[in-house]
């Protein structure tokens, strides 16, 4: 690189993205460095590895960086509580519940009286979806008339695997390495959702920024949604950058590494900004089902929440 052209990089904004050391969203973020979409859009972007995700939440609340990525309802809470946090769409991928192959169940039903394993929590999002599915389809308390086990996504998986329960609700990418692994889905959240009358189109989880470092840094949130974009758009049209990506994907085998793909690229959003009348509706539905310990104060969206992008 010319002197001139570092001279004109080093003074860009730069981004500084609080990520997790195997966190999915590295793979785009690196994908975005890796090809120079950042500077392509007028920016750095530098990334800064964490232990776990609220490392990231204290490291951007402290002004140790510029961003990490969390769900908008966990967003859409902080800023009811007076944080000046905003939201740039980023994936719509969630989870599911998946069965063994030999499974006899062929329905939410079917596992009654069973054991369901869940990573995230008695208010994680995809539990609470679900249990409204039941309700709607086959009138059925899914909390009641199954027992449930929760703990972190890899033992969920090994347990699902060693068979000791009977269906297992996990975040995206552990649900892919279980399906390469032989499982098979007994029914996704995109469904579920989408048969309670709401929009399995709105994505969930974003970057999340502060309002105060976007004033300070005219034009950066739609630069680093381009610059996003950018990326997506690489990896959902060509093979060779996922091989770039490959070492950081904790892929065992290529069956986990193409499911992985393949369910990130399901995972990518419509392009533009997010669409607040549905969003408000699944944050009703959350609040009615989470209550208080899932949204907080934040009954109704709160104003800002979302970056304009269209």
């Amino acid at each position: 690189m010319g002197s001139v052209a570092a001279s004109a990089q080093s003074d860009l904004p730069v981004i500084r993205a609080a990520t997790l050391k195997i966190g999915t969203v590295n793979w785009e973020l690196d994908t975005i460095t890796r090809h120079g979409f950042d500077v392509d859009n007028g920016f750095r972007l530098e990334m800064q590895p964490y232990a776990d995700n609220g490392a990231t939440r204290v490291a951007v609340a402290g002004g140790e960086a510029d961003m990490f990525v969390a769900d908008w309802i966990w967003v859409a809470q902080q800023r009811a509580e007076g944080r000046d946090y905003v939201f740039i769409p980023y994936s719509k991928a969630v989870g599911g519940l998946v069965v063994s192959n030999d499974s006899t169940a062929r329905t939410l039903a079917d596992l009654a009286g069973r054991k369901i394993g869940i990573a995230g929590g008695p208010v994680d999002k995809s539990w609470l979806i679900l249990q409204a599915y039941a309700v709607q389809e086959f009138g059925m308390d899914l909390a009641a008339e199954t027992e449930q086990v929760f703990g972190a996504p890899p033992l969920i998986m090994k347990a699902a695997f060693s068979g000791e329960i009977d269906g297992a609700i996990n975040f995206w990418h552990f649900l892919a390495k279980m399906k390469a692994g032989g499982m098979r889905q007994l029914i996704s959240v995109e469904e579920a959702t989408a048969a309670l009358g709401l929009d399995p189109d709105v994505p969930l989880l974003g970057y999340v920024l502060r309002e105060s470092f976007i004033a300070e840094n005219p034009g950066i949130a739609k630069a680093l949604y381009s610059a996003s974009r950018n990326a997506k758009e690489l990896l959902r049209s060509d093979d060779a950058a996922w091989d770039e990506i490959r070492p950081q994907m904790n892929a065992s085998n290529d069956a986990q590494f193409e499911t992985l793909r393949d369910d990130f690229r399901a995972g990518i959003p419509d392009p533009g900004s997010v669409n607040t009348e549905s969003a408000g509706q699944l944050l009703e539905l959350m609040a009615e089902l989470g209550g208080e310990r899932l949204v907080g104060n934040a009954t109704t969206l709160p104003d800002g929440l979302f970056v304009g992008l269209d």
